[in-house]
């Protein structure tokens, strides 16, 4: 099987390459790159006017199999990547078992290479349980399949088991996917603290619950050498804490931000009903939220939360300056009747997969903080060279595999969660006007998704 991509503005991070070229792609792997080639191919296709992409790389994603597959599945979320333009994702391991051994960590590897051709990796579980008190077999894992160790949804509180992890992650040269939060500060907030704390009378969360874990966390890789990568960065401090440490050579710390944290923020959370007395049968704050613009409040709530203006700025600044190196979606899955309490009551997280490329484009490219050049190295070839990946993930290049995604700059659509294909609909950009779609994602040169209109779907 041959594939010929003709005039797409080909965008390749590892070489600095930015042309106007053909690629030619034969038996799953890049053949030949070239302005007007000619060799025959069974199938060719029209790139003019598109950005062609090294297939986007997630290393935070949520697929909530095995336990909640009412949410997400192996199947659903590898659909949702692959629509969104990812070609390779990185699964959390708190299911439910949690991945904390070969057994669970097996059903999952095993299960996305049979069902799917996105490539699905997983990590494991720092704990055991994720409880924070022991261990797991991390050599045990890794022989397994793990690249990636987390503690996702949480932190390791102990300081000490933390350093031991840290240890064993240095000697097995593997990535500790790094959530930060000082669980002991959160007292039950739900939302950012700040003003809106006040208006809509819900529990904040301050920005020391990250920065103390993160700054934590930085001493520690440090001292032990262990591959460090905080992810789903929020702060402005934690921005600064990258800035210097980078400045200092750090050299084993990377960090991730979520779009969701670039693109909104806690002004953004739309307002709820005025609690009521109980006699009064008025939705209260703990009861089904209000809309606003046709937005659910609860889907605005997410761990680590919407933060300020100025947070925002910071994070921005981050990515533009390269103290921030990638961009992940933290994909996160709810049902709607889980979502559909609410703001103290409802799960934290939104899902991301589906929207990501399109609001990083519209907030990032087109507002001139990041080159489509840039763009695609903080989705796809940064990511790769955290998580080590092999084949050519995160470029193109002759030889490699032909893992792309064809992106169309011009299309602008407004964000329908009814199209999602993922199994849940968690989303606070459902009716926003976005500019840049996927159009289509190949893996090992075959057509794994394909945009098609709604009107060309009803003819």
């Amino acid at each position: 099987m041959s594939l010929m991509i003709k005039g797409g503005r080909v965008l390749d991070p590892a070489t600095n390459t930015d042309q106007i070229a053909d690629i030619y792609i034969e038996d799953g792997s890049v053949k030949k790159i070239g302005k007007k080639l000619k060799d025959h191919a069974d199938e060719i296709i029209d790139a003019t006017g598109k950005y062609v992409m090294p297939g986007f790389v997630d290393l935070h994603v949520h697929l909530r199999d095995p336990g909640q597959t009412e949410k997400e599945t192996v199947e659903t979320g590898a659909a949702a990547a692959a629509k969104g333009g990812y070609t390779t994702i990185m699964a959390m391991p708190n299911t439910k078992p949690v991945i904390d051994n070969p057994d669970v960590l097996s059903y999952v590897l095993n299960k996305g290479r049979s069902v799917t051709p996105v490539h699905i990796y997983q990590a494991g579980a720092i704990t055991v349980g994720m409880n924070g008190e022991k261990l797991t077999d991390m050599e045990d894992m890794a022989a397994h399949g793990a690249i990636a160790f987390s503690e996702d949804g949480k932190s390791v509180m102990s300081t000490k088991l933390c350093w031991d992890a840290m240890h064993m992650l240095a000697k097995l040269d593997l990535p500790f996917l790094d959530h930060c939060e000082e669980k002991t500060l959160v007292n039950g907030g739900v939302i950012n603290e700040d003003a809106n704390c006040e208006r809509l009378g819900l529990p904040g969360i301050c920005n020391a619950v990250e920065n103390v874990i993160a700054a934590r966390d930085v001493l520690l890789s440090t001292e032990t050498g262990a591959r460090l990568h905080l992810c789903h960065c929020s702060t402005k401090e934690v921005v600064e804490i990258l800035r210097i440490a980078k400045q200092r050579g750090f050299t084993t710390l990377t960090a991730e931000v979520c779009p969701h944290h670039f693109t909104l923020t806690s002004d953004d959370i739309p307002d709820a009903p005025a609690p009521r007395s109980e006699s009064d049968d008025t939705p209260t704050l703990s009861a089904i939220p209000s809309n606003k613009e046709g937005y659910e409040m609860v889907n605005y709530k997410m761990n680590p939360p919407l933060r300020t203006a100025a947070d925002r700025a910071a994070l921005i600044e981050g990515l533009r300056d390269g103290s921030i190196d990638c961009i992940a979606t933290d994909h996160a899955p709810h049902s709607a009747q889980d979502k559909n309490t609410g703001m103290l009551e409802a799960p934290f997280g939104i899902v991301g997969l589906e929207t990501a490329a399109a609001l990083t484009y519209s907030e990032l490219v087109e507002t001139g903080v990041l080159t489509p050049l840039q763009m695609a190295e903080k989705m796809s070839y940064n990511p790769a060279k955290i998580l080590k990946l092999e084949g050519g993930a995160g470029e193109i290049a002759v030889g490699k595999d032909a893992d792309l995604v064809i992106f169309d700059p011009v299309a602008s659509y407004v964000i329908d969660k009814n199209t999602f294909v993922s199994k849940s609909k968690n989303t606070p950009f459902h009716g926003r006007k976005v500019t840049g779609r996927v159009d289509m994602t190949i893996i090992g040169g075959n057509v794994v998704y394909q945009f098609e209109s709604e009107e060309k779907k009803n003819d």
